[in-house]
C-alpha cells in the first residue's frame, strides 16, 4: 500500500490542468439544449400534443393514452435527431441515487429494422421493485413497480461514453399503489400545499390561482485527486476517511475561502458547467470553499420538483466530469475530521402566479399582513414539527456534521434577525385579545407598513442556525451534502401547507362569528407568535450555552440517526402525513424501516473496513517499523553503546506495542459487538445497537491509529495522509 500512495503522489504532481473548450461564449446559445423544452415540445409536438402537456405542468391535467402517443412520436423525433438511441424512465428510488433501465428505440417490423417509441412506453414502465428498499411493502417474490411519467419536469438526454440517452422522469410506485420513491411524496406535498396557500392568499388577493414552493440549492463538495483516493480504501468505499492524522495546515489560516480557485479545479468548474447549461440546470455560482480543497456551486431558484431533479442530475454529472479531470467527487457530509464538513443549503420560498415572492414584504400594509401571514405561519409550522424536520436530515453521514462548529446543532431553531424579532415582539403585545381601537389599528398600520425599510437592514445571517430567514426565503441550512432534498422539502412543504389549513379554519371561525378580516388574521398570528417564541433564537448555535437553553425551553436535541428517524411514526406525524395525504400509516412505518436499515448498513460498511484496514494494513506497518526499530536496539547494544543512545527507539517501540494491542482489543471487540447487533430482530434495535455499541469503538480505534501515524517512517505509512489528500495540485 505504501508503494502504490507514493505512486499516487508521483502520478498527482505531474497532472495539469485540462482545457475545456466551450461551446460558446454565450451561455444562452446553448443552454437547454439536451433539454426537451417548452420551445422544443412547440416544434416537435402538434398545437392539441403540446397544450395537453402544458395543462398537465400548470394545472395537473391528464394526458390521455391517444396524446401520449403524440407525445411520444414528437419527444422520440427531437432526442434522434439529437443522436439519442435510447430511452430510460429516470426515478429516484429510496436508495438515495437516481435509477435507470434502458431501452433501445430499435425494434424489427417483419424483419426490417425501425425506430419506435409509444405513448405506452413514454408513460409508463414496470421496474423490478422487489429489488428496491421498499421497507416491506413488497415481498421478493412480489416483483411488480410501476414507474410512471412526471410532466412537469422535462426530459432530457444524458451522453456518456460518446452514447446518448433520452431520460423521462418519472415517479415510482408499487402494484398496490403505495410510492417508493422521493419525487411522489414532493408531489403530493407541493400540491397539498398550492391549494391551502391559495386559500389563504384568497384574503389578500382574488388574483392568485396557483402558489410555487420555490427552491434555490446550494450544493457543497470536496475534490480529492482520483489516484490519492485509491491509496484510501476507507475514501473509496465509505465517502469519508476513518483513520487520519490533521494536517500541520489545515483551514485555521482561513486562506482557502473565497480565495483564488485552483486552475485544475476551475477546468473541472467551467467542464461542470458546461454540462450542466445543456441539461437545463441554471448554474449560477462557482467559489472555495471553507476547507481546504472543498468547493460549492449554487443554482438560480427553480420549482421544487425541478431543483431537486436537477441537483439528482447535478450530482451524476459531478461525478463524470470529475473523472474527466483525475478527480473524485466527495459528496460525504464529513470525509475529513477536524476540517468543515459539507451541507446542502436549501433556500426555500413561496411565488405566485401573479409574480409576489410571498415571504418579500411589499409597498403597502396589506401586502405586509400577507408577507407576516405565510412568514409567522411558517415559523409556527417548524415549531409543532421541529422533530420531524430533525427526522427529514438524519443520516450516518450527516450525524458527523451536525453541531460540529461548522454547521447547524441537531437543535432545530429559527434565525430572524433582530429587526424582525421585535416586528413580531411588538406585534404580540399590540394586538389586543379585545377588540381593537382605532387608534390601535392606525398604528399597527403603520409599523406593519415599515417592514420593507427593516429588512433594508437585515441582511446579516447566522450561520449556526438550522432554518434562517434570509430576507425574502428561508434558509434550510441542516440537510447534508450526499441527501436528496426531496426528503426534507416533503416535509417542509407538508407541515406549511398543514399548517397554512389551520389557519385558514380558525381565521374563518373568528370571520364567522362577526370578527373583520383584518383584525381576525392579526388575532390569530398573536398567537401564533406567542406559541411558538421558543423554537426563535438569535445567538450562536453552538454554544454549550444554547444547548441547555434549548432544554429548558423544552426543544429536543437528538444528536443521532435512530432515535431521531422515531418522529417518522409518532402518533403526530402520522397522523399529519394521512390529514395531507402524502403517506399512509404503511407508507410512513415503511419508510422509517428503509432509513433504519440504510443506517444499520452504511455504520456496518465502516466498521468491516476499519477493520481491515487496521488489521490488513495499519498493524503490519507498525510491525514492519516495530522490526526496525528493535533490530536498531539490538545492533546498538552489540556496538556496546550505552543505554541512553538508543532510549528514544526503546521508548517509541514501547509506545508502538502499546497502540498496537490497544487497536487489535478494540478491533476485536467491535466484531464482537457486530455480531451480537447483527442477532436483533427489531430493526430499531439493531440500529441502536449499531448505533451506541459498535460505533463506539470508531473514535478510540481511530485515535490509536492516528497517533502511529506520527510515530511510523513515512515511508512505511500505507495511506495517503491527510496534507496530501486536501492539497490540490
Amino acid at each position: 500500500m505504501s508503494h502504490a500512495r507514493f505512486r499516487a503522489l508521483e502520478l498527482m504532481s505531474v497532472r495539469q490542468p485540462i482545457s475545456v473548450n466551450l461551446p460558446s461564449g454565450k451561455v444562452s446559445d446553448y443552454y437547454g439544449q439536451h433539454v426537451f423544452s417548452q420551445d422544443a415540445m412547440q416544434r416537435f409536438l402538434s398545437k392539441d400534443a403540446y397544450r395537453a402537456v402544458m395543462d398537465a405542468i400548470n394545472h395537473g391535467g391528464m394526458i390521455d393514452r391517444k396524446m401520449a402517443g403524440q407525445i411520444a412520436l414528437g419527444m422520440k423525433e427531437w432526442a434522434s435527431g439529437k443522436g439519442a438511441t435510447h430511452y430510460t424512465h429516470w426515478f429516484q428510488p429510496l436508495t438515495g441515487l437516481t435509477a435507470e433501465k434502458h431501452d433501445s428505440f430499435f425494434e424489427l417490423n417483419d424483419g426490417r429494422a425501425i425506430e419506435l417509441f409509444s405513448g405506452n412506453a413514454l408513460v409508463q414502465q414496470e421496474p423490478d421493485a422487489s429489488s428496491f428498499p421498499s421497507g416491506g411493502i413488497r415481498n421478493t417474490f412480489e416483483a411488480r413497480g410501476y414507474t410512471a411519467w412526471d410532466p412537469s419536469s422535462p426530459a432530457f438526454i444524458m451522453e456518456r461514453a460518446g452514447g446518448k440517452t433520452l431520460c423521462i422522469p418519472t415517479v415510482f410506485v408499487s402494484y398496490t399503489g403505495e410510492t417508493l420513491d422521493y419525487k411522489a411524496p414532493l408531489l403530493k406535498a407541493l400540491h397539498a400545499l398550492d391549494k391551502a396557500a391559495v386559500d389563504v392568499c384568497q384574503y389578500f388577493d382574488k388574483d392568485v390561482t396557483k402558489v410555487m414552493a420555490t427552491l434555490g440549492i446550494e450544493q457543497e463538495y470536496f475534490l480529492v485527486d482520483a489516484a490519492l483516493l485509491q491509496s484510501r480504501p476507507d475514501l473509496a468505499i465509505t465517502g469519508r476517511t476513518l483513520f487520519g492524522h490533521s494536517p500541520a495546515k489545515g483551514q485555521q489560516l482561513e486562506d482557502h475561502y473565497f480565495g483564488s480557485i485552483p486552475e485544475r479545479v476551475l477546468g473541472f468548474m467551467l467542464d461542470l458547467e458546461t454540462e450542466a447549461y445543456k441539461l437545463g440546470i441554471p448554474l449560477k455560482t462557482r467559489h472555495n470553499e471553507v476547507a481546504p480543497s472543498q468547493f460549492e456551486c449554487a443554482p438560480i431558484f427553480e420549482d421544487i420538483n425541478l431543483a431537486v431533479d436537477h441537483n439528482c442530475l447535478l450530482m451524476d454529472v459531478m461525478d463524470k466530469i470529475a473523472r474527466r479531470h483525475g478527480f473524485h467527487i466527495l459528496l460525504h457530509e464529513k470525509p475529513y475530521a477536524g476540517i468543515n464538513g459539507s451541507g446542502k443549503h436549501n433556500n426555500w420560498s413561496l411565488g405566485t402566479n401573479t409574480g409576489k415572492n410571498l415571504l418579500s414584504p411589499g409597498s403597502t400594509p396589506k401586502s405586509n399582513l400577507m408577507f407576516l401571514t405565510f412568514f409567522i405561519n411558517t415559523i409556527r409550522a417548524v415549531f409543532e414539527h421541529a422533530d420531524l424536520l430533525r427526522a427529514s436530515i438524519a443520516s450516518a453521514s450527516n450525524d458527523h456534521r451536525l453541531g460540529a462548529n461548522e454547521a447547524p446543532p441537531a437543535i432545530m431553531s429559527i434565525f430572524l434577525g433582530g429587526q424582525l424579532s421585535k416586528v413580531l415582539d411588538d406585534l404580540e403585545k399590540s394586538v389586543s385579545e379585545k377588540k381593537m381601537t382605532p387608534d390601535e389599528k392606525t398604528e399597527l398600520k403603520l409599523n406593519i407598513g415599515k417592514i420593507p425599510e427593516i429588512l433594508l437592514d437585515n441582511t446579516d445571517r447566522n450561520r449556526t442556525s438550522p432554518f434562517a430567514f434570509t430576507g425574502n426565503k428561508f434558509e434550510f441550512r441542516a440537510v447534508g451534502s450526499s441527501a436528496n432534498c426531496s426528503n426534507a422539502m416533503t416535509v417542509l412543504n407538508t407541515i406549511v401547507a398543514s399548517q397554512l389549513a389551520a389557519f385558514k379554519k380558525e381565521v374563518d371561525g373568528l370571520i364567522e362569528k362577526g370578527t373583520k378580516k383584518d383584525e381576525a388574521i392579526l388575532k390569530v398570528l398573536r398567537r401564533y407568535i406567542v406559541e411558538s417564541k421558543n423554537i426563535r433564537f438569535e445567538g450562536n448555535g453552538y454554544s454549550d450555552e444554547w444547548v441547555k437553553e434549548a432544554k429548558r425551553r423544552g426543544l429536543s436535541n437528538v444528536t443521532t440517526t435512530p432515535p431521531a428517524l422515531d418522529a417518522y411514526i409518532s402518533k403526530k406525524s402520522l397522523k399529519l402525513f394521512e390529514e395531507v395525504g402524502i403517506f399512509s400509516h404503511r407508507e410512513a412505518e415503511a419508510r422509517h424501516e428503509i432509513m433504519l436499515e440504510t443506517y444499520i448498513k452504511k455504520i456496518q460498511i465502516e466498521a468491516r473496513v476499519i477493520g481491515d484496514l487496521a488489521i490488513n494494513h495499519i498493524l503490519p506497518a507498525a510491525v514492519k517499523y516495530q522490526t526496525i526499530l528493535a533490530e536498531n536496539i539490538t545492533a546498538l547494544k552489540s556496538a556496546g553503546m550505552k543505554a541512553d543512545t538508543y532510549s528514544m527507539q526503546l521508548e517509541q517501540l514501547k509506545e508502538i506495542s502499546g497502540y498496537i494491542a490497544s487497536i487489535k482489543s478494540n478491533v476485536d471487540a467491535m466484531v464482537e459487538a457486530r455480531k451480537r447487533a447483527n442477532k436483533l430482530e427489531n430493526v430499531r434495535d439493531k440500529a441502536i445497537a449499531y448505533c451506541d455499541k459498535v460505533k463506539a469503538y470508531f473514535d478510540p480505534i481511530r485515535d490509536d491509529v492516528d497517533h502511529l501515524e506520527m510515530l511510523i517512517d513515512d515511508a512505511l505509512w500505507p495511506m495517503a495522509k491527510y496534507r496530501e489528500l486536501v492539497t490540490i495540485r
